[in-house]
């Protein structure tokens, strides 16, 4: 077992002030940990992980969706965006995504979070702050007309 540490620090300075700030977070106890670059073709969806109850049937990237406490994906490419699928089990039935939410991942962003165990929720219904959150699925990726690399780093501790 291992600690992963976090550090991200913001600097910058305005005006002649110096401002920003450094937060540190660390996840003790990680025994299981993703890491991958991957190349991903142009205008092409690119499953990056899946989370699952259980990993024994389940697809080589998978991580139990109980024990990751840690996920990044990095858009590694200097100048094209992707976009970042977050596949939501609606269900929380292992079968496969029931909706899907996508955000723009800039280049040279990182996209963070923590826990995908009851860690997001999507809904069309309106627009109000759903609590009740579900079981993220798997993360996809989709470039625009330009090949772009990804980097991901899921930490996951057995419970």
């Amino acid at each position: 077992m291992a600690d992963l540490t976090v550090t991200i620090t913001e600097a910058v300075t305005l005006n002649g002030s110096s401002r920003g700030s450094t937060n540190t977070l660390t996840v003790t106890g990680v025994d299981d940990l993703y890491h991958r670059i991957i190349t991903c073709p142009a205008s092409s969806e690119t499953r990056l992980v899946d989370f699952h109850s259980s990993v024994a049937d389940a697809t080589v990237s998978a991580m139990d969706v109980q024990n990751v406490k840690y996920i990044r994906v990095t858009n590694m490419d200097s100048s094209n965006p992707l976009t970042l699928g977050l596949q939501v089990d609606v269900g929380e039935d292992d079968t496969a995504a029931d909706s899907s939410a996508s955000i723009l991942l800039e280049a040279g962003k990182s996209f963070m979070m923590g826990s995908p165990h009851d860690g997001v929720q999507v809904s069309d219904a309106n627009a109000n702050m759903i609590t009740n959150l579900v079981d993220l699925e798997s993360l996809v990726v989709q470039p625009a007309g330009n090949v772009v690399q990804v980097e991901i780093l899921v930490a996951s501790v057995v419970a």
